[in-house]
């Protein structure tokens, strides 16, 4: 007992008066008075007997000895509140290192630059002059880079600019690492780009894998058989009188084989004569690909378009290909058309070689906001599956997404059923996840303001930038530029010259900057490769630009739209209506009560859309905007929507149900994702 006392009381050991010390008084110890002899002992030795008194303070003190901190840290008032706060943290920890990472876990991957921005073509023949000699250039394209940006645009799609003979205007490629000087230098090319990345920009470059120049040194050096270069081609005997060691065509026409004087054997050209195959079943060719792909994205290029990768690869056995027509001669066999090409596309191992170069890309895409994109061309009709296989597999990615050719046939049958029809082969035949795609013209086919009529122009861009998936626009499109006539004494193309009817020339006029001279493709001389379009004093960008209901305007709000509402560029697609006339569909999110109803009349005639069966949809609807103009802000009842021939409306509506859950074979999705309101955020689901 005597001990646990003893365990529990202090003593006040002897101490040392300071001389110095002053009393809260003011008074100091060197001017008191000397304590009696009594009280000196007293005050210098105090004592707490523990065997009789314990220590007896009431609370803590400032400035208390750790003996005194110890006795009254161990009380359960002081140790019960320590605790608490110390699991207190503990937990409020654990729930936040919890939340990260269901937040983590649940929310959808960000999209990526290639998904939220349309792609943007630019011809650089016919995009900008600089310096006057007719022909587009690199330094005109770095000229009119505030046009990407007043558009909202973030992707730009540059067509070949390598130095080339031009003999297919710069698909012949005389030397994969230089800059043609038509087009300006590579000092012109790295400013250029380093003012796109200035910008947010991001550039993709056209990429031809198939094929050299004649003029390259790699074939100089193959056909005079150099051990190194000898098999970079596809070579074969054939008679120098007669030089088809097949029937194969090429695709523009005649033999694909020309007997070459100085190696005595024929090379195999599914192009121009002009443009020999390269051998991708020799590993140095490959290679030599793989270090030019390293070459340009070192410099920081953001992606490749992949051209004609269909014919990469060819049969080793060269024999002949059937014929459609197997009562047509043989001797009368000279259009791709004429032939089925089981053996010169979509040969086995040609996938294979794409997703090596998907790896040497993705070496390039692990720095945060530099993923390096690939897409992928190739025209495969009605065989649409091959086309899908560009996707790679679940375990294996190939190209971000194959270009979707498909709404090139819109001015084949101008009605919503055909419409829907072409959209619908792309969704229900693409892989489970994967990002759709849509083109409605380019270098090589004619403008679809043209092939569809100017009537169809707003309605079409409306289609292209409020389906799902990444829109691509060839230059002029957003304005609505039209092909141009061009006579034979005028014909530029290599194709035209063969097939005056084949000409490509009409959509590859210089683009409509202004109302000036050549329209303001070139301010400095009165040179233009190829004639200005006559419409350009009021088709061009600076009229446009000006006037709110312009094709640009339209365009202009339809992709600022498409970037800022969730449901339009990553939720739910449904189909809810097509005759011949319409084609309507939805763009929904789950969770968000805000959606968007497309109402869309490719017909010849005006009229009357009938919703009233679509019971998710509110009685009364809002047109948001009409390319007509006529219809925004209008109040509309949905079992009455009228529109005329080329009108598309975009309705924003509000409604608590979703269309997608009880109609899910109607409904496609990239990527489910989920809205909560009430923290703002997206999740899957």
């Amino acid at each position: 007992m005597s001990s646990k006392k003893q365990s529990t009381s202090m003593v006040l050991m002897n101490y040392t008066r300071d001389p110095d010390f002053q009393d809260v008084d003011g008074v100091g110890s060197g001017t008191s008075p000397p304590l009696p002899e009594e009280k000196q002992q007293d005050s210098s030795s105090v004592k707490l007997d523990p065997a009789v008194e314990e220590y007896t303070q009431l609370k803590p003190y400032a400035g208390m000895p750790k003996e005194v901190l110890l006795l009254y840290s161990s009380q359960a008032r002081y140790r019960v509140p320590r605790e608490v706060l110390f699991w207190l943290i503990v937990a409020c920890t654990l729930t936040l290192v919890a939340l990260t990472i269901t937040v983590i876990a649940l929310s959808p991957r960000c999209l990526s630059w290639w998904q939220v921005s349309p792609v943007y073509q630019v011809y650089p023949r016919s995009f900008r002059d600089s310096d006057g000699d007719g022909v587009g250039d690199l330094k005109g394209i770095q000229e009119q880079l505030d046009h990407f940006e007043f558009l909202n645009i973030k992707s730009v799609w540059i067509s070949p600019f390598y130095r080339s003979p031009m003999k297919d205007f710069g698909y012949d490629v005389e030397d994969f690492r230089a800059v043609d000087p038509l087009f300006g230098t590579m000092q012109d090319f790295e400013e250029l780009l380093a003012e796109m990345h200035n910008k947010g920009l991001k550039l993709i470059m056209d990429f031809i894998p198939n094929h050299t120049s004649d003029k390259h040194h790699w074939f100089n050096l193959s056909r005079t058989r150099d051990p190194h270069y000898e098999d970079y081609y596809v070579w074969t005997d054939c008679n120098e009188t007669s030089p088809r060691p097949n029937n194969w065509v090429s695709v523009f026409g005649n033999s694909s084989w020309t007997y070459d004087e100085v190696r005595g054997q024929c090379y195999l050209h599914q192009f121009l004569k002009e443009q020999p195959d390269l051998n991708f079943r020799n590993t140095d060719v490959r290679q030599e690909i793989v270090d030019i792909i390293h070459f340009w994205l070192g410099k920081g290029v953001d992606g490749f378009r992949m051209d004609a990768v269909k014919h990469i690869l060819e049969a080793t056995h060269l024999r002949d290909e059937p014929q459609v027509d197997p009562e047509k001669a043989p001797e009368a066999v000279t259009s791709e058309w004429d032939l089925y090409h089981d053996y010169t596309t979509s040969q086995v191992g040609l996938h294979d070689l794409l997703r090596d170069w998907r790896a040497e890309m993705d070496l390039y895409s692990r720095e945060p906001g530099r993923y390096r994109f690939m897409v992928t061309e190739s025209y495969d009709y009605h065989e649409v599956d091959k086309t899908m296989m560009y996707y790679g597999t679940s375990q294996v990615k190939e190209s971000d997404f194959p270009f979707n050719f498909y709404l090139l046939d819109l001015p084949q049958n101008t009605s919503g059923l055909w419409v829907q029809q072409l959209v619908q082969l792309w969704m229900t035949n693409m892989p489970t996840g994967r990002w759709a795609n849509w083109v409605v013209g380019n270098h090589d086919k004619p403008r679809i303001a043209t092939s569809a009529g100017q009537t169809y122009i707003r309605v079409i861009n409306m289609l292209l930038l409020t389906l799902p998936g990444t829109p691509t626009t060839y230059y002029g499109e957003e304005i609505g530029m039209e092909n141009i006539n061009v006579t034979d004494s005028e014909i530029q193309d290599p194709a035209g010259k063969y097939n005056t009817s084949a000409s490509r020339d009409p959509q590859r006029s210089p683009m409509q900057w202004t109302g000036h001279m050549n329209a303001g493709f070139n301010n400095i001389t009165n040179a233009t490769w190829l004639p200005v379009h006559p419409d350009f004093t009021s088709v061009n960008v600076e009229v446009q630009k000006k006037d709110g209901r312009s094709v640009l305007s339209q365009y202009r709000f339809l992709n600022a739209l498409r970037q800022s509402e969730l449901p339009l560029h990553r939720g739910w697609f449904c189909f809810i209506h097509a005759d011949a006339n319409v084609f309507s569909y939805l763009r929904e999110l789950d969770g968000l009560h805000r959606a968007f109803l497309m109402v869309l009349n490719f017909g010849k005639e005006s009229a009357v859309t009938e919703l009233s069966s679509i019971v998710e949809l509110p009685d009364q609807l809002t047109v948001l905007m009409s390319t007509s103009g006529v219809s925004d802000g209008k109040v509309l009842q949905k079992s009455r929507i009228l529109t005329e021939a080329g009108e598309g409306l975009v309705i924003q509506f509000s409604a608590p149900t979703r269309f997608n859950p009880d109609h899910p074979k109607q409904c496609y999705v990239s990527e489910k994702a989920c809205y909560l309101g009430a923290m703002d955020i997206l999740y899957k689901c």
